[in-house]
């Protein structure tokens, strides 16, 4: 005993006992033990208790005899155990390490070695890189007797189990290497050993580089030994898989059998050959990490952890021991694991594996046994991944070498995993699946039943697994919706009892809505539309109930008759007041106005008219843009700029223009000789000219016979828009008045007009013939009575190819004397009128103008144009333009009757366009936001406008206003055409690449509606269908407004002229 310091230097020694005799025990206590390049020799047993033992190139050996009583020595480093510098501490016999604080071999040649070795109460041991502990000696005698007392038994000994707390030292234990009671063990040398065990510690890190190994170490027999025959080669040892077969000179040895148990394994793998001949090899050894009680905290290997069986060539080469056959490998041993967590770092290994079989065909050895016992394995929202494995398992076979057979593979088993868990290391059971039974097998994990699982809906994942069949799962995308993953229109549908009762459901509110909103019309509107025939202006012009009232309607007819009586002549501007065709005047004056102006001065009259006229470049471009986009809103626009337009052009003449191309001074005073008007669609505007009263010429004005032929131009264009009327406003009625009563004209006004709604642009030559043919049966024969006959015609061509239709009226007595077609047959035959040779002449004009194929060939001249007939129409040139092909859909019809069923129709279609608008808009919404905006604004507002449009048309007073509106709700139905295409062409392209996408998957849907993969186009598709039946429906409509007097279509003259 020494109070202070023991120092050993530069070679001393220091020696207890004798060599031949020891059997005694020594004690050495001190505060410290120093030792360099020096050495501790003990012959018997030491007890060294200090609290510092650092050792520097220095040795301590311990010789404990053969005495087993006194064979166990006991070192205590209370604070500090060093070994650096190839420093060893060694014993023959059973060593025990104890200390409170660290124990750490540095490097390379730094050992404690034992035939048994106990390690305790450190708080922590750091096996350096190069560094070794090792139990038992690898060359001693007692090697064979430690390892025997394991290999004969079939049971596992209870100390591997359940071992004791006190981690004393104790000879008759399994164990060779024990390390007990120690917080955190790092290991970056070798620990060796034929049964390790790792106790009571808290981690063990296993670095790389380090290994704690048993290979080789275990059974020379075994309860799985190879067998061998005396000219055949050895049979692989057996354990957690069956021995290979060795096979040579045509014999073969079986190899040894499976033992032990896979959910608890502690034996050590057996051998394989004959140990009587000197080439038998071992199996490996046992590992133990924890116990049951005590497991270990947590286990991280990145370095290697082996009790592989050995290989014969290995034993062939140390011992070259020369034997017919070659002896086969050993069977891998033990790893045993008590665990709470596990972690394999990349390139780690675990292995159990056999050892290779000798040459000449030995048979490989069989794999070992790896078994992982968690501890308190958590579940539920509780559970923690226990493992993370990323290196490399092995408990697989050894190859037999030529004939001999590979050992078979051994085991790698878990701890039965509770409910939702299965495998090795307690993993949740795979998405889709459930396990509600204790055990491991994954085939525990059963799937869960499909008719469960919603349509468009996944599995989830779940922590600590399902313990249930009724899996839990989420909708694919956020825009499905919880727990039938419907999207928001299903969640509609369904809410209302399903696909067929949400239709009707629809179809009746749609109806009573439908039904609400006609009576509400009539209320509203009143009987404006429904009055029958409106009566003629001349009839309703002059109210006789009222004195002052009568007063005041005699005075507009007197002014009206005034205004006539010096009416001179009416020019009509060219042009169809649009952006590229604007209104402009001819520069040459007429020869009815030669009289009444100068010249010069009118063609710097017409200079700024046409000036005013034209449109300004960026007007047109609003136009244009506008047209790409919401074609209504352009058609609304251009309607602005011609009323604007045409206010400009009246306020000038009437206000600004001082009349200077005039001849009368009064006129030009009184600004009165001139005045501009237009039709009410403001594509025909004229200028009227008037005397002044101080002309002196008796001869002006004309009177109407002396007018003829005279030229009424139509109003409109033959559009849908905008149909081709007859304007007869006060001053044409007066004229006409000379001649023809007032209410025949209103009469032929009326009838023409529903005549001319039909034509169309681009159709002119089968839309025009039925007018040809009504002017020569109806109005011609009423008219003739008065000695008038009108005739279709056209006037005015420009160079751009347009043209102007209208009437010419003739007297008939003046169409008497001129020539009919028929006398000029042997000049011009028919066949020749319809050659194209015949209709090229004058080609900047829509129709031969020659005066040999006119009925009023002698005047042509004066109308600036020709008449159509039978035998011209066919050369009348069809304008179409980009919009020609809606004019199958959109187009001025007959009248059919029926005003409140047609607006009863219109109303429950107005109301679905509407509901479908939204069912499709929430369908494609549920797709993504991108859909529903290209979708709603590929052309914007066109779909959400309809229904405004329609309300407007339905609710407004009058049937002209009406019938405008309607034209204009018309064009919003067409054009929202473009978006529902669209739809079915994103709708297409978007499930056909899902459907290509999820090909070949495994899907499991519900047997339920949906508006969506198979299904997604009937909405759209609907709605489409919706919109082309509301087209006919609204032309219907439109001229049930327009045609109220349904005998203006009588086939009957007499009948016709009678109404």
């Amino acid at each position: 005993m020494v109070w202070g310091q023991i120092s050993l230097m530069y070679g001393g020694t220091l020696s207890f006992g004798l060599v031949n005799y020891p059997f005694s025990e020594f004690e050495l206590i001190a505060e410290e033990l120093l030792m360099s390049d020096s050495m501790v020799k003990v012959y018997g047993a030491l007890r060294l208790s200090v609290k510092v033992l650092l050792m520097w190139n220095s040795k301590l050996q311990i010789d404990g005899g053969q005495d087993p009583v006194v064979g166990s020595s006991l070192l205590e480093g209370s604070n500090l155990v060093a070994l650096r510098e190839g420093s060893v501490i060694s014993s023959n016999s059973n060593l025990g390490v104890h200390g409170q604080g660290l124990l750490k071999l540095y490097g390379l040649g730094d050992i404690i070695k034992a035939q048994r070795l106990f390690l305790s109460l450190f708080y922590n041991i750091h096996i350096g890189t190069g560094s070794t502990l090792q139990a038992p000696l690898k060359d001693s005698s007692k090697m064979e007797l430690i390892t025997n007392l394991l290999c004969e038994s079939p049971t596992c000994p209870e100390e591997l189990i359940h071992p004791s707390e006190d981690c004393n030292v104790n000879a008759t234990l399994s164990f060779t290497v024990q390390i007990c009671r120690v917080e955190d063990i790092v290991v970056d040398g070798l620990v060796k050993g034929s049964v390790i065990h790792f106790h009571l510690a808290r981690t063990v890190t296993i670095n790389p580089g380090g290994l704690v190994t048993s290979s080789e170490l275990g059974c020379r027999r075994g309860m799985g030994k190879g067998l061998i025959s005396s000219n055949g080669a050895g049979g692989g040892g057996g354990h957690g898989g069956k021995g290979g077969p060795g096979f040579f000179n045509g014999h073969l040895t079986e190899g040894g059998e499976e033992y032990g148990n896979a959910d608890l394994p502690c034996e050590l793998g057996s051998g394989g050959g004959n140990s009587t001949s000197g080439g038998t090899t071992t199996g490996g050894g046992l590992i133990v990490m924890g116990s049951m009680e005590h497991p270990l905290s947590r286990l991280e290997i990145f370095g290697s952890m082996r009790a592989d069986g050995e290989s014969s060539k290995s034993i062939m080469e140390s011992q070259n021991v020369d034997v017919m056959g070659g002896s086969g490998g050993g069977s891998g041993g033990s790893l045993l694991f008590f665990l709470q967590t596990l972690t394999l770092g990349n390139n780690s290994l675990l292995s159990s594996s056999g050892g290779h079989g000798g040459q000449p065909g030995g048979g490989g050895g069989g794999g070992g046994r790896v078994h992982f016992d968690w501890f308190n394995i958590a579940t539920g929202d509780e559970y923690v991944p226990m493992a993370a494995v990323n290196g490399t398992i092995l408990t697989r076979g050894g190859t037999g070498i030529d004939d001999g057979h590979d050992g078979k593979d051994g085991t790698l088993t878990g701890k039965e995993c509770p409910k939702g868990l299965f495998g090795v290391f307690c993993e949740e059971c795979p998405i889709g699946t459930y396990k509600d039974v204790n055990g491991s097998s994954e085939a525990l994990c059963i799937p869960c039943p499909p008719e469960e699982l919603p349509h468009r809906a996944a599995y989830t994942f779940v922590r600590g697994g399902v313990t249930k069949p009724s899996c839990p799962y989420e909708c694919i995308s956020d825009k499905y919706h919880m727990p039938h993953c419907y999207t928001p229109l299903e969640d509609l549908i369904y809410a209302l009892g399903g696909p067929w009762l949400f239709g009707l459901l629809l179809s009746g509110l749609l109806v009573l809505l439908a039904l609400v909103l006609s009576v509400a019309r009539m209320k509203f509107v009143g009987t404006d539309e429904f009055s029958g025939p409106t009566p003629t202006p001349h009839e309703s012009q002059i109210d006789h109930s009222f004195p002052f009232l009568e007063s005041l309607n005699e005075v507009l007819e007197t002014n009206r008759t005034e205004e006539s009586q010096s009416h001179v002549h009416r020019l009509y501007f060219m042009g169809s007041n649009t952006f590229n065709q604007p209104w402009h005047l001819p520069h040459s004056p007429p020869d009815e106005i030669t009289e009444l102006v100068y010249a010069d001065a009118f063609i710097k009259f017409v200079d700024e008219i046409n000036s005013l006229a034209a449109y300004q470049w960026w007007e047109g471009s609003v136009y244009s843009i506008l047209s790409l986009f919401a074609y209504p809103f352009a058609w609304s626009w251009q309607q602005w700029c011609r009323k604007k337009k045409f206010q400009q052009l009246r306020e000038f003449v009437r206000s600004e223009y001082d009349h200077a191309c005039l001849r009368s001074c009064r006129s030009r005073a009184l600004y009165e000789g001139l005045k501009v008007a237009a039709t009410p669609d403001l594509m025909v505007a004229y200028v009227d000219f008037f005397l002044g009263g101080d002309e002196k010429r008796p001869d002006l004005p004309p009177r109407l016979q002396q007018r003829f032929p005279m030229c009424i131009i139509f109003g409109g264009a033959g559009s849908y828009m905008a149909p081709y009327t007859l304007h007869s406003d006060n001053l044409l009625t007066s004229l006409m008045g000379q001649v023809v009563p007032a209410t025949i004209w209103y009469r032929l006004v009326a009838g023409l007009n529903a005549q001319l709604r039909t034509v169309r642009q681009g159709r002119l030559h089968s839309t025009l013939m039925p007018v040809i043919t009504w002017l020569g049966t109806h109005a011609n024969y009423g008219l003739s009575l008065q000695g008038v006959q009108v005739d279709l015609a056209w006037f005015q061509p420009t160079a751009s190819g347009y043209y102007q239709l209208g009437l010419v009226v003739n007297s008939v007595d003046e169409v008497a004397h001129t020539t009919p077609v028929s006398e000029f047959s042997n000049t011009i035959s028919i066949e020749q009128l319809r050659t194209n040779d015949v209709c090229s002449y004058r080609q900047y004009v829509p129709c031969l103008g020659n005066s040999q194929y006119t009925h009023l060939s002698s005047t042509d001249r004066r109308i600036n144009g020709a008449i159509i007939n039978s035998f011209t129409l066919r050369c009348l040139k069809n304008q179409k333009d980009v919009l020609f092909p809606l004019s199958f859909v959109l187009r001025n019809t007959r009248p059919v009757g029926h005003q409140d069923l047609v607006g009863l129709i219109i109303s429950i279609l107005l109301l679905g366009d509407f509901s479908l608008m939204l069912l499709t808009l929430l369908q494609f919404y549920s797709i993504s936001l991108g859909a529903f905006l290209v979708v709603l604004l590929i052309l914007p507002l066109a779909l959400l406008s309809p229904l405004p449009a329609g309300i407007n048309a339905l609710f407004s007073h009058g049937p002209r206003r009406s019938a405008g509106l309607a034209r204009v709700y018309a064009l919003w139905n067409v054009t929202s055409v473009v978006n529902v295409v669209v739809a079915l062409i994103y709708g297409s392209v978007h499930y056909k690449i899902q459907s290509t996408s999820d090909e070949g998957a495994q899907n499991f849907h519900a047997l339920n509606f949906s508006t969506e993969e198979s299904g997604w186009w009937l909405f759209p598709t609907t709605l489409l269908l919706c919109k082309c039946v509301q087209a006919p429906m609204v032309d219907w409509h439109i001229a049930n407004l327009e045609i109220q007097d349904r005998t203006l279509y009588s086939k009957d003259p007499a009948k016709f002229w009678e109404s």
